[in-house]
């Protein structure tokens, strides 16, 4: 499965490594790609196990904003 998702806080380099660690600490991430200047992730997940509620929640639990 692959999903986008909009982090409206998402402003630094270092914001991009904290989202990166959030999302790939869910077992079941297959690749994550960080766009800040669109404040965008993209995730590519085994849905069989992971679902998109649990990646996003794993960004919030980091202090982002999720939109």
């Amino acid at each position: 499965m692959k999903s986008l998702i909009k982090v409206y806080n998402l402003n630094t380099n270092e914001d991009i490594n904290n989202v990166r660690e959030a999302v790939a600490s869910n077992e079941g991430v297959i690749a994550c790609e960080v766009n800040i200047s669109k404040k965008e992730v993209s995730v590519v997940y085994d849905d069989r196990g992971l679902s998109l509620d649990d990646i996003i929640n794993s960004i919030e639990e980091k202090g982002y904003s999720v939109v």
